[in-house]
């Protein structure tokens, strides 16, 4: 079984948001990004990224790999 993503759910319980919203936000069913959060599914690198970008957050950040949230500078 997949490691469970506490902070997407973290940061989403934070801006006071659904999964349905974050869902449409990242172009996926609720339902999936369900799984995501209880970490019956990986999240693919796709997602990852929107969930990054749209919480202003690194990837890293995400998988909890580092403790710090800001974002590394985009590519232009």
């Amino acid at each position: 079984m997949a490691e469970k993503y506490e902070r997407i759910r973290n940061l989403r319980e934070d801006a006071d948001l659904t999964q349905a919203e974050i869902g449409k936000q990242i172009n996926v069913p609720q339902r999936t990004y369900a799984y995501y959060e209880n970490g019956e599914r990986m999240i693919p690198p796709q997602v990852l990224i929107a969930l990054a970008k749209f919480y202003g957050v690194s990837v890293d950040y995400l998988l909890g790999l580092t403790d710090k949230k800001a974002p590394y500078p985009y590519k232009k």
